[in-house]
């Protein structure tokens, strides 16, 4: 991948990773920030190793997991802090739109981060199951049991 394939790449998808950091660190927008910064910076410096036949976008996604992970790893458990910051997981959402996605959020927040990471690269991000395994190192089984243990989950923590 050239410097300017790796521009493109981030324009496209630096959007989706930041949405993908934000909910994975329960609404810590500093924190998502500074994941995805970093994240960049390794994809960066690592594109000498890029394979061509795998998806940039996957690439990519699987690093800042990686990274979250690390940091994870260092003692900094992410929960939400406040409710506004929850309800503010997406700049691009109104506040209507927001709130009314907050008891989710909430749920979520409390899920194991191979569950949360699960069903965000599924339900929010869209992607498939071997997309998922892929970016998460476990097999498409495991990937399908994590989705059911965090839909029971988030069914029985959340009042409908």
């Amino acid at each position: 991948m050239t410097r300017e394939q790796f521009i493109d790449m981030v324009r496209s998808e630096q959007k989706g990773l930041r949405r993908f950091l934000l909910t994975l660190c329960a609404g810590d927008r500093m924190t998502a920030d500074d994941i995805a910064q970093e994240s960049l910076m390794k994809a960066y410096l690592a594109l000498n190793r890029y394979d061509e036949r795998q998806k940039a976008k996957l690439w990519l996604m699987k690093i800042a997991y990686n990274t979250f992970l690390n940091h994870q790893v260092q003692g900094s458990r992410h929960r939400f802090e406040d409710m506004d910051a929850a309800a503010m997981m997406s700049s691009q959402q109104s506040s209507d739109e927001s709130f009314r996605y907050q008891e989710l959020l909430q749920a979520m927040a409390l899920l194991p981060d191979s569950e949360r990471t699960t069903l965000i690269l599924h339900y929010f991000e869209g992607y498939k199951v071997e997309e998922i395994a892929q970016i998460t190192n476990c097999t498409d089984a495991a990937v399908k049991k994590r989705l059911q243990r965090g839909r029971e989950e988030l069914k029985r923590r959340i009042k409908l």
